[in-house]
């Protein structure tokens, strides 16, 4: 005789155990190398679904979830919409040998309605489809990492140098916010290495003649203009709404606040420098590799180090760290690849070489040790420096 569906599900859930939706969360947010499957038909995904899943539905599951389950033992969660047709095709899974599946209990209906967080996509039209060809053609990208980028924000410290490049290539991406911090002017002497500015746009703000240009190479951007400097009042508030931050200031006092706020707002940021003819790049991610502090302990004296107004730079050298701060910021936007975290690039242009310097969290860092000192910005051991210093990125 048939089994009734009743005791195939009864079957099935002593063989699968299943998690609450508080439980996946955390994993995720542990960033356990957890694959989450979204097994609803594709029209129901596009009504809303867990932002890290990937959609295969239960009739093209057992075809394709070796495209994201290579291995029997990667962990592997299911969900659908109330977790019974997720249930069913964990069962189906353990029967083709993955060995560590679980099902999201009560499916993504509960999900929503213990308030995590939801994403629902808009239809992309012909005109994004055409702009954005060349990225659905990657797996590692394709339709759902596009939407991902339109879904992402990022702000740019500084819209010079170094925001140039960095800031054209995210709108070309489409990132779909920009954000422009910037206090600074557009100065003749900068569109040597500005490509953000024209000659148009000299006395302008940089976050005006920034965000028209932004605009006018991708209309999908929002690009937010922020016409003043980070400072220890308005860091955490500005920082905390975006996913990453990319810092491409010029000065120490601002690189300390930059990477003292987004540790404490749990920001990965993209750090770069130059110097005339050398480049750096690195990744400090909170909890996942060491910070600036860990690299440099202190800032150094006060004129120790020359800017660029004072010893000059290659016109062409933050064209090539710029580039690389982009592409570390669109990797960690779709989690791809292996970002710079733990890891210094430096780049020597008159050599025309690269480097790669390993990178280690400092146990006595007072800011991601042990024995952290630094647990806000409040009182900061160099607070005035930040205040006083120049807008960032000249």
């Amino acid at each position: 005789m048939a089994k009734t569906l009743k005791c195939v599900l009864t079957e099935a859930r002593t063989l699968i155990p299943e998690q609450p939706p508080a439980e996946v969360q955390r994993r995720l947010e542990a960033g356990e190398p957890v694959v989450l499957i979204d097994v609803r038909d594709p029209d129901e995904y596009r009504e809303g679904f867990i932002e890290a899943a990937t959609n295969i539905s239960r009739g093209f599951l057992e075809f394709r979830v070796a495209g994201v389950a290579k291995e029997p033992e990667t962990p592997i969660v299911l969900y659908c919409q109330t977790g019974l047709r997720s249930m069913l095709a964990a069962r189906a899974l353990s029967e083709l040998g993955y060995t560590n599946v679980t099902n999201l209990q009560g499916g993504f209906q509960k999900w929503a309605q213990t308030g995590f967080p939801v994403v629902k996509d808009k239809a992309m039209g012909p005109e994004q489809i055409q702009r954005y060809s060349r990225h659905f053609l990657l797996d590692e990208v394709g339709e759902k990492g596009q939407r991902k980028l339109l879904r992402s924000k990022v702000l740019l410290i500084g819209a010079g140098g170094l925001g140039s490049p960095t800031a054209l290539y995210l709108a070309a991406a489409g990132v779909g916010t920009i954000g422009l911090m910037d206090a600074d002017v557009v100065d003749l002497s900068n569109l040597q290495r500005q490509v953000l500015h024209t000659t148009a746009d000299i006395g302008k703000p940089k976050v005006e003649s920034g965000a028209r240009t932004l605009t006018a190479l991708n209309p999908d951007v929002n690009v937010i203009r922020v016409p003043e400097r980070i400072t220890v009042d308005n860091a955490l508030d500005i920082v905390s709404e975006y996913d990453v931050i990319v810092d491409g200031s010029d000065n120490f006092g601002t690189r300390y606040l930059v990477n003292d706020a987004c540790y404490l707002a749990g920001k990965p940021h993209v750090h770069g420098s130059i110097f005339q003819f050398e480049g750096m790049a690195s990744v400090f991610a909170p909890n996942r590799g060491p910070c600036y502090r860990c690299i440099y302990p202190t800032p150094p004296p006060a004129g120790l180090v020359p800017s660029c107004a004072e010893a000059g730079v290659l016109g062409v050298l933050p064209g090539i760290v710029g580039v690389v701060q982009a592409t570390e910021t669109v990797k960690l936007l779709l989690g791809i690849g292996d970002p710079l975290i733990g890891r210094l690039l430096t780049y020597d242009a008159l050599g025309m070489r690269f480097r790669e310097v390993k990178l280690r969290r400092d146990p006595a860092c007072p800011l991601c040790g042990v024995t952290p000192t630094i647990t806000d910005l409040s009182g900061h051991p160099i607070g005035e420096e930040y205040c006083e210093e120049a807008p960032a990125a000249r």
